[in-house]
């Protein structure tokens, strides 16, 4: 006995429809936890931020604030010292002030990141001005501290001799300045290494 066979015809799927069904299979990335782990970052990085601001704008005032006049002068000569007085004094101020400049100008940015943690241009961005501003603040800084060294101790090789004994307030001001200028130096720093991280993990 003859018994009837029904066929049904199932169309077969071509590979790219099962490439784009492979996302609602789970092999989607998740970016939530990246996401949230660099806002967290952003959040740092707004904080060592002002930070910075607060130690570079102490070192640029204090530096120009360095004045001391010896209460003892002769009818031609009275013993004065200041920042101004050195070119190296007066690009230390300078140059702090406008690395404080640009972090103040640097926080919408930074504000930036905070909302959006997956953005790439704005951190891209303050990577590359940070290590702009971490060259200029640290050249600042580390040839203030050669000038402040030579005012403690002198050089007897060069007959420069040691002013801090009598300029003691000047010396003082000077050697703060500079302490302030490196320890801005080491948050701008932290920043970079900030940036770095948050770039990777996008």
């Amino acid at each position: 006995m003859k018994s009837d066979s029904i066929a049904v015809d199932v169309p077969a799927e071509s590979s790219s429809a099962i490439k784009g069904k492979a996302p609602l299979l789970g092999f989607a990335r998740d970016h939530s936890g990246s996401g949230g782990y660099n806002r967290g970052l952003s959040i740092f990085d707004f904080l060592l931020r002002l930070a910075a601001i607060i130690a570079a704008l102490a070192a640029a005032a204090t530096m120009g604030t360095s004045d001391e006049t010896l209460p003892f002068f002769t009818q031609f000569l009275q013993f004065q010292a200041s920042y101004d007085d050195l070119p190296t004094f007066q690009f230390f101020v300078i140059a702090v002030a406008i690395v404080a400049g640009y972090l103040v100008l640097s926080l919408p940015f930074s504000v930036v990141t905070i909302i959006r943690p997956l953005a790439v241009a704005p951190r891209l961005l303050l990577l590359v001005l940070d290590t702009a501003a971490l060259v200029l603040s640290t050249a600042a800084a580390s040839a203030a501290a050669a000038i402040v060294y030579l005012a403690h101790n002198g050089n007897q090789n060069t007959n420069w001799l040691a002013i801090c004994q009598q300029f003691g307030d000047f010396c003082q001001k000077t050697s703060g300045a500079v302490v302030s200028a490196f320890a801005s130096v080491a948050f701008i720093a932290i920043l970079i290494v900030i940036s770095g991280v948050s770039l990777k993990r996008h």
